[in-house]
């Protein structure tokens, strides 16, 4: 059975479930967000090893080829581009078709997870390297970097480093099979995750309270990514058909929608591009690894359009032109801002946004999309993971890191 089939049952399995309990039940809800703890953990088991050993093979034999530098300043050409096109994108919708006036939840004021840039740029170099891999696992980039430091230094002399290259590629290939086993046990994971989804999601529906915000951000991430981004790929030359490269693709989407988790879809990501596409791992694992940590334009577009629909909610002063610039300027710069939350994205971003926009005058709004914040965060990962799927195929392509496989070889 092919690896998208097993995720789309077992999601379709868990709504089913998640509408079928009694939302309101607290032991219920108790018992499923220990279960969400636990599939989020089981499915990120694999990632840091897969990708320490497969990041530094991929940094070692771009630097032998010397292309490593040319090959990550078009990681970073096209991750700018892409998150202003989809921010802007998300922003202009949303004056076209804002949706009804959200009215002032009742919320407590919670803990705060701020984006503190000077204490992640911290993280990235304890004073020890070798605890980076004692860490958790969610703080992906500072992992990277160890990578990349690593990779660098094995092209200092073959002579004494040929032993550790052949040992780091062993285990990277070790590794990437222990990724695809829980990669082909994800359907039985999305069960727990798409039932706790639904869970939240009946409550929402039946509050009818963000009925046209949910339905803008679900009806354009569609368009989006099923539509407009595929189009793009009309521009690569040979020609290549789209939809082939989308349909490649369904297994990593379905795992980002329902999981809300960028480390979570890191595997299934991984193997849909080399089982798939066969894109090498030179190419695939820097840049699932750079659009993972910087490629954030959906969270941040998800948030930029939360927050223009509570100003219009909350304010009767028209937005200008000048406003819906610095709103999407702010949204891109948080973009990048948010790898240290590969689980909350957007509505870290929301927060942000609130915070900094405006002199702190809407400090407090995002309170009022918090019953909703888990579909702001889905909505704004599977955007994420699209542009990542997305965004690594064309880079493979276009410099030749990919050997195309036929449409039934797909898993």
């Amino acid at each position: 059975m092919k690896v998208w089939v097993k995720l789309l049952i077992g999601s379709i399995l868990g709504m089913t479930i998640g509408f079928l309990l009694p939302a309101e039940s607290q032991a219920v809800n108790a018992a499923f967000e220990w279960l969400k703890e636990l599939a989020l953990g089981i499915g990120r088991y694999a990632v840091v090893p897969v990708l320490v050993f497969s990041l530094t093979i991929a940094v070692y034999e771009l630097r032998m080829d010397d292309q490593f530098w040319r090959f990550v300043l078009k990681h970073f050409i096209l991750i700018t581009a892409a998150s202003f096109f989809v921010i802007f994108s998300g922003i202009i919708v949303t004056m076209m078709f804002t949706p009804g006036r959200i009215p002032i939840v009742p919320n407590e004021t919670s803990e705060i997870i701020n984006i503190d840039p000077a204490a992640n740029i911290l993280e990235i170099f304890p004073s020890n390297m070798l605890s980076i891999l004692g860490g958790s696992g969610i703080y992906l980039f500072p992992v990277c970097m160890f990578a990349f430091f690593l990779g660098m230094g094995l092209n200092y002399d073959r002579n004494y480093s040929k032993p550790v290259i052949s040992l780091i590629d062993s285990l990277s290939r070790i590794f990437y099979h222990v990724a695809s086993f829980f990669s082909e046990i994800l359907g039985f994971i999305l069960i727990v995750l798409s039932a706790y989804w639904a869970i939240r999601f009946g409550i929402v529906l039946e509050a009818k309270v963000f009925t046209g915000l949910i339905v803008l951000l679900g009806v354009f991430s569609i368009v989006l990514c099923f539509g407009i981004l595929p189009l793009f790929l009309y521009l690569l030359k040979p020609k290549v058909n789209p939809w082939r490269i989308l349909y490649g693709f369904l297994g990593p989407a379905i795992a980002a929608l329902f999981s809300g988790d960028i480390n979570f879809t890191i595997p299934v990501l991984q193997r849909h591009s080399k089982e798939n596409f066969g894109i090498r791992r030179r190419s695939s694992t820097l840049s699932i690894a750079l659009f993972s940590t910087f490629c954030r334009g959906g969270s941040a577009m998800v948030a930029a359009i939360s927050f223009i629909v509570l100003i219009k909610s909350y304010s009767h002063i028209q937005i200008s032109f000048i406003e819906l610039f610095a709103i999407g300027f702010h949204s891109l710069l948080i973009s990048f801002l948010l790898a240290r939350h590969p689980g909350q994205g957007a509505f870290i971003a929301l927060t942000a946004l609130c915070f900094t926009y405006g002199g702190g005058e809407y400090r407090t709004w995002y309170l009022n999309l918090m019953p909703l914040s888990f579909y702001l965060i889905a909505i704004g990962t599977f955007i994420d993971v699209m542009l990542n799927a997305f965004g690594s195929y064309v880079l493979a392509r276009t410099n030749g890191f990919i050997d195309e496989k036929n449409l039934v070889h797909y898993i």
